[in-house]
């Protein structure tokens, strides 16, 4: 059965205006720069060394040849003093991270910040979507945008209550143009449920479709868009239920099947997924148990076709000496960048993000 998608509410959206290069160890004797296709790992900022106690959910982008990377930090996730912070890779160094962003509103009450999105639509300037609330129940969509590749930013500019912008993974431009953002929402007595946020005019309007999920046979937030070409798009979501979520979309997004389980185990863990320039699909993920709630390994996922995955890489490996309950590693985002490597930044325990870089041909 199909989901039939009602366009809502069209929303202006205007579009203007510490490094440590040496390689980490990764959890004991297997490290993961063992595998052939890492190219690099490294911290953003060393360990111990951070201007907040805690990191969280970073994504990563590049702007004219500058990777850009951002996150939520402060003392705790939800605490009032979590902004969000900015690094650029610059001559092969990740500068020293700065808080672009907090969530001071005008009567002077602070929030805390949530999961930053980069994206650079095609000849438009960085933006950057992040939330703001007391928690992700009542949380707001917020946006900035850079005009010099994240080295300086607008000021906030709130969406509207309807719109919140990427929950946590990129959006993808359609081949016809179209942008696509995968979203979510909360709610204590509606479930959670995806859904997606459509611009045909580079990012200027919004639409929002009706959601994708019922809320209750599968709760399910924070979606990543697969892109198979010919009209044909996948999405896979983060849910309660112990797997990934799966919806196909056959028409370019304006219907969508049921959300259906796929084969991939989710401990209730962010997950992110992108479709490689030579049509294969990479997934990065937590292959664990939803009763383990366990946040390592970290691993990467590779498929031909969206429903057959295999396992290929473990970025943050299982072994002897893991303290399962004391080690996460977390909230990946990936981006293939021009030159074709992968660019992976994942939270490392809190207290850093990693960096990771893969050769796809060598996966």
């Amino acid at each position: 059965m199909l989901i039939w998608t009602k366009y809502l509410l069209a929303i202006p959206l205007l579009i203007s205006a510490g490094s440590c290069k040496e390689q980490p160890k990764v959890n004991g004797s297997e490290t993961a720069d063992k595998h052939p296709a890492i190219t690099l790992e490294e911290y953003i900022y060393p360990i111990g060394q951070g201007l907040t106690p805690q990191c969280h959910a970073p994504t990563i982008d590049v702007s004219n040849g500058t990777i850009v990377a951002s996150w939520f930090g402060g003392t705790e996730e939800k605490n009032n003093d979590v902004g969000i912070w900015v690094s650029r890779k610059i001559e092969d160094k990740w500068t020293t991270p700065v808080e672009v962003a907090n969530g001071v509103e005008e009567d002077g009450i602070r929030y805390p910040c949530w999961n930053p999105v980069l994206f650079k639509p095609e000849n438009k300037p960085l933006i950057l979507f992040y939330k703001v609330g007391p928690d992700p129940l009542y949380w707001w969509g917020m946006y900035k945008t850079s005009e010099d590749d994240g080295l300086s930013w607008s000021a906030p500019s709130r969406l509207a209550d309807s719109i919140l912008g990427p929950i946590k993974n990129r959006p993808v431009t359609l081949s016809n143009g179209d942008i696509l953002s995968p979203s979510s929402t909360e709610s204590e007595t509606e479930g959670h449920k995806i859904h997606l946020e459509r611009s045909v005019d580079f990012g200027k309007t919004w639409t929002k479709t009706a959601p994708l999920n019922d809320g209750k046979t599968f709760k399910a937030i924070q979606p990543a868009i697969l892109d198979h070409g010919k009209d044909t798009i996948q999405l896979l979501s983060r849910t309660y239920q112990g797997t990934i979520g799966q919806n196909w979309s056959y028409d370019g997004g304006l219907t969508w099947s049921e959300m259906t389980a796929t084969s991939l185990p989710n401990p209730d863990s962010g997950i992110d997924a992108i479709t490689l320039k030579d049509g294969r699909h990479v997934l990065i993920y937590n292959p664990t148990t939803i009763e383990s709630e366990d946040r390592v390994p970290l691993s990467v996922g590779l498929s031909q076709d969206g429903k057959s995955w295999k396992r290929v890489l473990d970025l943050e490996p299982l072994t002897a000496t893991t303290d399962k309950k004391g080690e996460e590693y977390s909230y990946p985002t990936l981006i293939q960048t021009p030159d074709g490597m992968i660019h992976i930044v994942y939270t490392w325990n809190r207290k850093t993000v990693k960096h990771v870089v893969l050769d796809p041909e060598k996966l």
